[in-house]
């Protein structure tokens, strides 16, 4: 039985990115459920009780509310007895004090009052503390990846912090703009002429990387993405940790490259391969409007308002569930649900396509007249669609609800 646990609801796209890198590194590990912990996983219940409890990102609110009390308490016992919680962006939320947070640290969550600030994503420099165990020797600087993280409160009450944010990346991007394709002072004078402030400058010097003990445990806090594909220097940092928690020896090599549409298939299910013919037309739709386009092969970039991050993580649990051979559990709850998922598909693959256009035309008819397409019927479109950031819903909430649970199944049946 696998030492790692990686809780694994409302984790959506980034419980993928764990998942992945445990398993392409060769790391046993088990997806659990809120339900599950609050009915003991972390004890032992379903098997050997895990050294390590790792929180992908994901919304925190509704990671809190998966658990429920005893979930958050079986979570809070399990650090305080000695085990390691290591939560990434939405997972450090979730382990952060303050409402629907676990208290694991005594840090609390701190908000942006330039909204557009929280819209950050890329490498960023940081400096490490290069002293401390959990920091691999002689990184006393890396070039590590946030994406579109929160930010801390520091607080009195012994928390270390393993790295600050220094300087931008070569790849860094504030919403849609890319930094490095601006020439030098623009942003200084878009602050001068329109008193819009887009400079990262707030970020640097501020906690990325945190550690503190919880009664006999550990708690370490990253809102930089560790397990990011193909990041050298956050790869290897990750695989220090994983060696220091498991006592172990544990590669640090990059993690591969991830391709998302070249996933083999390894389930040639119709209705997943239906899916995901539609959910490609939709890339495309996006990509020849100029609303979507790939940043890399793993994660999509878009147009500010655009729901890119909704149509990347479905995309990717369809292509992950294909690629993983299916056992008698997984096929039972497909034979359940396959048939409530093919129709809400379809009713995603023909929304999202009128919504997508219906941007794109307000896009061109802005300038001659602002009011031709409704802005309020747009957000009205694509509430129904995905709901309203930060809260979720809508028909994409539905089919990724399906998905999540089916990747779960699928999970468990890969390791039987």
């Amino acid at each position: 039985m696998s030492s790692i646990h990686i809780y694994w609801d409302e984790s959506h796209f980034w419980g993928l990115l764990v998942t992945r890198a445990l398993s392409a590194w060769g790391i046993p590990h088990r997806l659990v459920r809120g339900s599950e912990i609050a009915d003991g996983a972390l004890a032992g219940k379903f098997g050997e009780a895990p050294k390590l409890l790792i929180a992908p990102g994901g919304r925190a609110r509704g990671k809190a509310e998966r658990l429920g009390p005893r979930g958050m308490e079986a979570v809070r016992e399990f650090v305080r007895s000695g085990g390691v919680y290591l939560g990434f962006c939405g997972g450090t939320g979730l382990a952060l004090s303050g409402p629907h947070g676990l208290g694991l640290s005594p840090w609390t969550r701190q908000g942006y009052k330039n909204r557009l600030h929280h819209f950050l994503s890329g490498h960023v420099y940081a400096e490490l503390d290069a002293g401390s165990p959990l920091v691999p020797d002689a990184m006393d600087s890396a070039l590590l990846p946030v994406w579109w993280p929160g930010r801390f409160a520091p607080a009195d009450g012994g928390v270390t912090v393993l790295a600050r944010y220094k300087t931008p990346g070569p790849d860094f991007w504030v919403a849609d703009l890319d930094l490095a394709t601006l020439p030098e002072g623009t942003m200084a004078d878009w602050e001068n002429l329109y008193g819009i402030s887009l400079k990262p400058d707030f970020m640097q010097g501020q906690p990325c990387v945190t550690a503190n003990d919880y009664g006999a445990g550990r708690v370490i806090l990253s809102y930089a993405h560790l397990e990011t594909p193909a990041s050298r220097q956050a790869n290897a940092w990750l695989g220090h940790i994983l060696g220091l928690v498991l006592d172990e020896p544990t590669t640090t090599a990059p993690l591969p490259a991830w391709d998302v549409s070249a996933r083999p298939v390894a389930w040639n299910d119709d209705v997943l391969a239906g899916a995901r013919s539609a959910m490609e037309a939709i890339i495309r739709t996006g990509t020849d409007h100029f609303l979507l386009f790939w940043r890399n092969p793993w994660l999509l970039g878009w147009r500010r308002g655009i729901p890119g991050a909704g149509i990347n993580s479905l995309y990717s649990l369809i292509c992950e569930s294909m690629a993983v051979e299916p056992g008698d559990d997984a096929l039972a709850f497909w034979r359940e649900n396959r048939d409530r998922f093919r129709v809400l598909m379809g009713m995603l693959e023909n929304g999202v396509t009128g919504y997508l256009l219906a941007e794109r035309l307000a896009m061109t008819v802005f300038h001659s007249d602002p009011s031709a397409v409704s802005p309020e019927g747009l957000k009205e479109q694509r509430r129904a669609l995905f709901g309203m950031p930060p809260e979720p819903g809508g028909i994409h909430a539905d089919l990724v609800s399906i998905l999540e649970e089916l990747y779960w199944r699928l999970s468990l049946s890969a390791q039987s």
